[in-house]
């Protein structure tokens, strides 16, 4: 027998699960889909917890903001882009469910080749060995170019690359998120690290007009940002660092300049969750009114099944219906 001394369970005191509040009851369970289920079924018969009724709120927040013409920012890294979720994004902008779109420049870039050369991206493990490694001549000249141009014209980044690839007809433009933005009239902001992109290593490069440019970048986005009281939403998708901390700097300066900026929605969308975007996207500047959103899953699902859910719902079915059963299509 032990030597030392034990509880007795014998005094534990019990009471019903009657009386208990449980969390979890079957009558928030998801419901099987049948195999001509649409987008209506398929968000009514998910469970009622956790992500699934995040996603459901954030469309009801975005619908809202688009009724309301509150802005609707979406912010992009490079890798959505080179996933090949252009065209779903594009046609998201033709709907009006875009009212400003931020890239940093490395998604600028893979937007540009995409435009001129319909494709992008290269073997970095290959070419980092010989020095090879974002030297493509073209891509160099062109971008820099437009730097220079930008500048110049008193233009931001993303403004006078998308106005450049029209006025070049670039081939490819159609599948060009700066072009479509640019041919839109909606804002298209790069924001730029200078040493971070392959076209800073050209020796065309010019840091002063780069610098310039995306700093009116900067500008035009903290105006945006000014105008996400009470309704607005900002998305963002696949940029660890660079977005997320623009985005915090250009709200403060929005707050400072504008005054209350308060009661807007936030969601950050990633394969991984990574710090600043989850603090400064979704907690920092919601945390005293609004909410904040995190999905985790890969851009080239996530993108399009958001697009296919705010198109579908959009059709003006209130939604209190659809979640009381109605119009599920089945």
């Amino acid at each position: 027998m032990s030597k030392y001394p034990r509880i007795d369970l014998n005094k534990v005191k019990t009471y019903s699960i009657q009386s208990r509040r449980s969390k979890t009851d079957i009558k928030n369970f998801g419901k099987p889909l049948q195999p001509n289920s649409d987008i209506y079924s398929f968000l009514n018969r998910l469970p009622k917890y956790l992500r699934a009724d995040d996603f459901r709120e954030l469309i009801d927040a975005i619908l809202s903001a688009k009724r309301k013409k509150k802005p609707i920012i979406f912010l992009l890294g490079a890798h959505p882009i080179k996933c090949g979720l252009s065209p779903i994004l594009i046609d998201l902008m033709e709907e009006g469910f875009v009212t400003l779109l931020s890239t940093n420049g490395a998604g600028a870039i893979h937007d540009l080749e995409i435009a001129l050369w319909g494709k992008t991206s290269e073997q970095v493990e290959k070419g980092i060995e010989d020095g090879s490694f974002g030297m493509a001549k073209e891509t160099g000249e062109i971008f820099n170019g437009i730097s220079s141009f930008a500048c110049q014209k008193d233009l931001g980044l993303g403004e006078a690359i998308g106005a450049k690839l029209l006025k070049l007809k670039a081939r490819f433009r159609k599948n060009s998120l700066l072009a479509n933005a640019y041919r839109l009239n909606i804002p298209a902001c790069v924001h730029v690290a200078f040493g971070t992109d392959i076209v800073h290593q050209h020796p065309n490069f010019d840091p002063a007009s780069t610098g310039e440019a995306t700093y009116l970048d900067f500008q035009i986005l903290a105006d945006e940002v000014s105008r996400l009281n009470n309704g607005g939403v900002v998305l963002h998708f696949g940029s660890a660092v660079i977005l997320p901390e623009v985005f915090l700097k250009a709200l403060s300066v929005a707050r400072n300049v504008k005054g209350k900026i308060e009661n807007f929605t936030t969601a950050n969308f990633d394969m991984i969750q990574h710090y600043r975007p989850n603090v400064n996207v979704v907690l920092r500047p919601t945390q005293k009114s609004g909410q904040g959103f995190s999905f985790t899953g890969h851009h080239e699902i996530m993108i399009p099944l958001l697009a296919w859910a705010l198109k579908a719902e959009d059709k003006k079915i209130p939604s209190t219906q659809r979640r009381e059963g109605q119009g599920e299509g089945e």
